[in-house]
């Protein structure tokens, strides 16, 4: 079974048998308050798929802002550690996008708040010989009042929620083509608001 969690959006956590067959689900859109609600959501989708025979768990790797998205990696690496399985990354728009190709042919933008009024937007056009949605424009960032004219009139599908069931299954046929989807390091696009303390300065005798 692999075990799927992300909280680049709101918090989702899901299991699914290796063939992609969904075994239990639990998320929520609110796109803060991950560190209070994942634990519950964990142990809930361990209670009804049964938490027995994971094998891997795949990490949504963002874009998201750096402290939700952290609290998803660190879960996904905390529970792997414990049960000495392997970590999974995932682009988290990969996800998006096998959700929006269940409805939607040709190409299309996932578009997803990024907050301070930007939006994270990654381009995707069909899927590759492995089933996996094909990125044709990396994600980039875009301030949110200009994100029309930076698609051009290519069709545009806002994200506000993921299907982890979808982020398992990405990391599924990815693993399954012996494939590696994304780094370690997490895609926050942005740096987050801490300043750095300075050298201490010197004081003379």
């Amino acid at each position: 079974m692999i075990l799927a969690v992300d909280t680049s959006l709101g918090t989702a956590v899901a299991l699914i048998d290796p063939d992609g067959t969904r075994r239990a689900e639990a998320g929520t859109a609110d796109p803060l308050g991950h560190a209070e609600v994942i634990g519950d959501l964990v142990r809930d989708v361990l209670r009804e798929g049964g938490s027995d025979g994971i094998t891997h768990v795949v990490a949504g790797m963002g874009p998201g802002p750096f402290t939700g998205l952290r609290i998803g990696i660190a879960t996904a690496r905390a529970f792997a550690l414990g049960r000495g399985v392997p970590v999974v990354p995932v682009p988290s728009h990969t996800a998006a996008a096998l959700t929006i190709q269940a409805t939607v042919t040709g190409p299309f933008a996932v578009v997803t708040d990024a907050r301070r009024r930007e939006v994270a937007v990654t381009v995707f056009d069909g899927q590759d010989e492995d089933g996996i949605p094909r990125t044709i424009a990396d994600t980039v960032l875009v301030r949110a009042a200009d994100a029309d004219e930076h698609l051009a009139g290519l069709r545009r599908v806002d994200v506000t929620t993921l299907s982890a069931v979808d982020l398992a299954r990405v990391g599924a046929r990815a693993l399954a083509a012996g494939r590696v989807l994304a780094g370690e390091e997490p895609l926050y696009l942005r740096h987050p608001d801490v300043t750095l303390p300075g050298a201490p300065k010197k004081v003379g005798a």
